[in-house]
Order: structure tokens, then C-alpha cells, then sequence
């Protein structure tokens, strides 16, 4: 037996302990997951449609007390983590409107009688959740495969075990079938156990490197659908503006800490006296940034990382970064009498120096100055990451070629690299996933389509020359 906790980064008190899953417990949970399937598969659509409502009030009932559950595993502050269990509920209504229109049932008449178009659910989808949104992300995975008719191993990240036992402790309370819903713990041993397992789909959100293991994992499964959501390496271009662009700035690199995936890694300029204000504006807000634990009392806009495991890996990615030659513009520190886990915003100036193509998890800017706006672009785009991209710029012109030039799934304009609708698609291309964007669009991997024709009556077809 496996024993493991998670802890609260802020204070270092325990907040969840318990054993990892064995392979033979990944086993006879999807072997419950596969029992259930029938059934729930052909549950009427607007039967599953009232559970996953009924979900909803149980989170809206529930709100505060996931919310400060969710600070606690986290660190994430409660302004933060108020929002993501607001985001969960609003998830139930988005993915009923997104499985009519994406993934309903429509018909259109022949001359022999209709063509009709069906979607039918895969079966038994394992769900592997992340620790940055425990709660958002895997809740958006689970509801439209549960309406699609889909059964569920939910594997949370072996970091937030305590909001992924939450989860599936409140889906309980809706009726949901026995077996429909199921949950496993533990870490990568766990996850691979799970992989391993005879499910039909594998729906994932983490890093690239975990994306790409998943993908050689399944390689000899073709018919196992594969929904891979994962980091970037975004970009940011500020072309002027440098009082206003400052706290898009700081809302795109350092919000959650830095702990997004589309969050803003690297800030392109322009050299000169432009790109200096941009960055002395930008130097001089984030000196202002106020760090807090999620309980204390006060506005503040980060809390600590989720670990001080994860703040050790991030100091030692700005040493690389600052050992290759990179011009330190602000420091990236631990702050001085709180757990090893807080950290400070950093800013870095890497201009022409040869940095890797990596996402360093953390409030960690790199800024590159470039000569013209048409390298500004050749440099956002000299990445094999393709998640999200972002322009601050008062000219049409330079938005339309960004536009057409940008390689992301996600590409915003005077507003952060953040901003994300739920009732449009949020993925990207190359090494941030596998063209199979989630939100809105999580209704396209949930169901598979089947066209039909049909006609009531048994009619004789002609055959020519017979």
C-alpha cells in the first residue's frame, strides 16, 4: 500500500491523506465503470441532463466551503477559487447548449425518406486531472461526458486529492447511478495503471511531457479517442500603451501565481524607447504586487505555488535561464517569513540569448526586444507550443497580421493571454495538444457521429441491365 497526502502550500498543514491506487483497483473500476455503461448510455438524454443539473444546484449550495477546500489544497485565494467553482457551475449549462448544438440529433428528408444524424457516447472514459484548476478543468471533461452518455474513472492529480474526492462525494448527492462516476488515487504509477486499463477514451490536462508519454502510451489503440489539453509557451507582444498595457501585463504572466497554461511566458517589444517605458511601467506595478496566504485578511493578487517541490523546480529553471545570460530585471525570490512555496514575480530580459522552448510553471517573464513588428511576430511564433498568444496594440493593421500570422488556439488582443470563453473552443496546436480543443468544443470528443439513411417502407431499387 501506497500512503500519500497533499498539503496546504500556504501553511503546511495536511489537508488530505490516503492510500494510491493499485493496477487492481484501476481494474475493477473500470470494470464498474463498464457495468454501468449500458444503462447510463441509454439513460434518455433529458434524464441525464436533469442530474447533471441537479449537480449544479449541489455546487451552488456548496460554493464557499469547496471554495476555501480548493484555497487550501492550492493556495490559490479565495477571490480565485470563488471564481472556479462559479466557473463549474456555469459549466452545466454551457455543455447542455454545446451537446444540442455539437453533438444533437437533427434529420433532413429524402426522396426516399430522411437522412438522420446521431452522436452516440464511446464508453468508458478515464479522466486524469490537473492541479492548477482541480476542480474547473476535470469538471469540464466529466459533465459533457456524462451527459454524452459516457461512465468515468476520474484519477485527480496526486497534489489536489482532497477537491477531486469532493467532486465525486457531490455528484453522489444528484442520483447519479452507482458505478457511473467512480474514482482512483494516486500518482504517475496510478495514472499509468489507469491508461493501461480497457477504456475507450482518455481525456487529459497537464503538462506537454505527460501529453506526449499519454500519446506513445496509446499509440497501439487506435480506437481509443484522445483528448490532450496541455502548456504553452505563450507569447506576448505590447507594442505601446505602456501605462495601460502594464496590467495586462501582469494579469496575463502572474495571475494564479503564474500557474496557467495559457499564461503569458514571454514578452516581446520593441527596442527602444517604446519597449523601455513598456517595461519600466510594467517593472513598476508588479514592485506593487501584494502576495497573501488564501485566509488572510486583505486584497492581495497571488497566493504561494502549489509546493515548495514546485518552487524548487522554478528557482532552478531561472538559474538556467540567468546562468545562459539572461539580465535579471526583477528577481525571482522566495519571499522572506512564509513557506518555501511563496515566491516573487520575476521579470528577465533575454534578448539574444538562446533560451530553451520550455513553459516554466511560475510567475517567470521573459522579455525579448525586437527590431520591427514583423519580427516581433517571427519571434511569437518561434515555439513548437501553440496554445495561446496575445497582442496589445491600438493599430488595426498590426492586430489583422498578428492575426493571420499567429499559430495558437487562443489569440487575444488588448486583453490577457488568460481570457477564455466557455462558450468557445480552449486548446491549441503542436505541443499544446492534439487538435481536440476542450470548452465548448468538449462536446466533439464525448460522442462519436453516425449518419444513417433511412426509409420506413421496404422499396425495390433499380439495377440497371438486370
Amino acid at each position: 500500500m501506497t500512503l500519500f497526502r497533499s498539503i496546504d502550500p500556504a501553511s503546511g498543514a495536511t489537508v488530505w491523506e490516503g492510500a494510491a491506487a493499485t493496477p487492481a483497483e484501476c481494474e475493477a473500476a473500470v470494470a464498474r465503470a463498464r457495468a454501468a455503461l449500458p444503462a447510463w448510455r441509454n439513460t434518455p438524454l433529458e434524464d441525464r441532463i436533469a442530474v447533471v443539473r441537479r449537480y449544479a444546484e449541489v455546487l451552488e449550495a456548496d460554493r464557499e466551503a469547496f471554495a476555501a477546500l480548493l484555497s487550501r489544497e492550492t493556495g490559490k485565494l479565495l477571490w480565485e477559487t470563488r471564481a472556479e467553482v462559479g466557473s463549474m457551475i456555469g459549466k452545466v449549462a454551457v455543455s447542455i447548449a454545446a451537446q444540442a448544438e455539437r453533438a444533437g440529433e437533427r434529420a433532413s428528408e429524402t426522396a426516399f425518406g430522411r437522412a438522420v444524424l446521431r452522436h452516440r457516447a464511446h464508453g468508458v472514459m478515464a479522466v486524469l486531472g490537473p492541479y492548477n484548476f482541480p476542480g474547473h478543468l476535470p469538471n469540464g471533461h466529466i459533465v459533457p461526458a456524462l451527459l454524452a452518455g459516457n461512465t468515468i474513472v476520474f484519477k485527480p492529480s496526486e497534489v489536489t486529492p482532497a477537491v477531486g474526492a469532493h467532486m465525486v462525494a457531490l455528484w453522489e448527492k444528484t442520483g447519479l447511478p452507482a458505478g457511473v462516476l467512480n474514482c482512483v488515487q494516486g500518482a504517475r504509477e496510478t495514472g499509468e495503471a489507469l491508461v493501461a486499463c480497457d477504456i475507450d477514451g482518455l481525456l487529459f490536462t497537464g503538462s506537454a511531457g505527460a501529453g506526449a508519454a499519454l500519446k506513445r502510451a496509446t499509440i497501439d489503440r487506435p480506437h481509443l479517442i484522445l483528448a490532450l489539453e496541455l502548456g504553452g509557451n505563450n507569447p506576448l507582444i505590447v507594442w505601446d500603451s505602456p501605462e495601460e498595457a502594464a496590467s495586462i501585463i501582469v494579469h496575463s504572466a502572474f495571475v494564479t501565481t503564474g500557474q496557467r497554461c495559457s499564461c503569458a511566458r514571454r514578452l516581446i517589444v520593441p527596442q527602444g524607447a517604446m519597449g523601455d517605458a513598456i517595461v519600466d511601467a510594467l517593472d513598476a506595478l508588479t514592485a506593487r504586487i501584494r502576495i497573501a496566504a488564501w485566509d488572510e485578511e486583505g486584497d492581495a493578487f497571488m497566493g504561494p505555488l502549489v509546493s515548495a517541490a514546485a518552487a524548487s523546480g522554478a528557482h532552478a529553471a531561472v538559474d538556467r535561464l540567468v546562468a545562459a545570460g539572461a539580465r535579471t530585471i526583477r528577481p525571482f525570490e522566495r519571499v522572506a517569513g512564509r513557506s518555501d512555496a511563496f515566491v516573487t514575480s520575476s521579470i528577465l530580459d533575454v534578448t539574444g540569448v538562446p533560451v530553451p522552448d520550455a513553459e516554466v510553471f511560475a510567475p517567470v517573464l521573459q522579455v525579448t526586444r525586437v527590431p520591427d513588428f514583423q519580427a516581433a511576430i517571427t519571434a511569437a511564433n518561434a515555439t513548437a507550443f501553440g496554445l495561446s498568444a496575445g497582442l496589445v496594440s491600438s493599430d488595426p493593421a498590426q492586430w489583422q497580421a498578428f492575426l493571420d500570422a499567429s499559430r495558437a488556439g487562443i489569440v487575444n488582443r488588448n486583453r490577457p493571454t488568460t481570457g477564455a470563453a466557455a462558450n468557445m473552443p480552449f486548446g491549441g496546436l503542436g505541443a499544446s495538444g492534439n487538435h481536440r480543443p476542450s470548452a465548448y468544443y468538449a462536446a466533439d470528443y464525448c460522442a462519436y457521429p453516425i449518419g444513417s439513411f433511412e426509409a420506413d417502407a421496404v422499396q425495390p431499387l433499380p439495377v440497371p441491365g438486370a
